[in-house]
């Protein structure tokens, strides 16, 4: 069965955005800093890119982050998660809500999920036997590690502290989980770090 990976961009301080994140400011104030290695990484960050795209059979993602890509300025069908300039097929996507859109811009490319642990079953049948990654926000993330069905969080830690914004893991008390090391990848613009979830 395929490996559920959480896998994100995250500040020094533990945060996936900048404040004021939303339609239009995506990664909110300040927080592109956090995705540098994605646009101006070196060979080592684009083998880290492209290796997370390989591995790809569908991915989960919730439904802030959804309203961003699909609104005005967000993806195109040349741009976003698993998209590369030689044309491959994008994996299917999974997001998860209450309130669905009527439509969708960007095609039937997102399928609509009322749990985490809904999206993430619909997403391993699919899946091909390649991994379902769980690419954010912060909240789907979380939830993902919080109820036990992760096996697998890789962070790109940038070195930026942001100081405010999206916070990967809540300030309040949640679910305390156990990490085996079982890669690092280090370039000047990200800490690439990839744990195994000790169940």
């Amino acid at each position: 069965m395929s490996q559920v990976v959480v896998d994100i961009s995250v500040s020094l301080d533990g945060y996936v955005t900048g404040p004021n994140a939303g339609v239009g400011n995506g990664l909110g104030d300040g927080g592109t800093a956090v995705h540098d290695w994605v646009f101006n990484g070196n060979d080592a960050d684009r083998a880290v890119l492209d290796a997370a795209f390989n591995a790809s059979g569908a991915v989960v993602q919730g439904r802030n982050l959804f309203d961003v890509i699909d609104g005005p300025g967000g993806w195109s069908d040349e741009m976003g998660y698993g998209a590369l300039p030689t044309g491959e097929v994008n994996p299917p996507i999974f997001v998860v809500t209450h309130t669905p859109p009527e439509k969708t811009r960007l095609g039937d490319r997102f399928r609509f999920v009322g749990s985490p642990a809904a999206a993430v079953a619909q997403a391993q049948e699919v899946a091909g036997g390649k991994d379902v990654y769980v690419m954010g926000g912060g909240q789907i993330c979380h939830a993902v590690l919080a109820e036990g069905l992760a096996d697998v969080l890789r962070l790109h830690v940038a070195p930026i502290v942001l100081g405010d914004g999206t916070r990967l893991f809540p300030a309040e008390a949640s679910a305390g989980f156990g990490l085996e090391l079982v890669e690092a990848v280090s370039t000047p613009a990200a800490q690439h770090l990839t744990y195994r979830v000790v169940k």
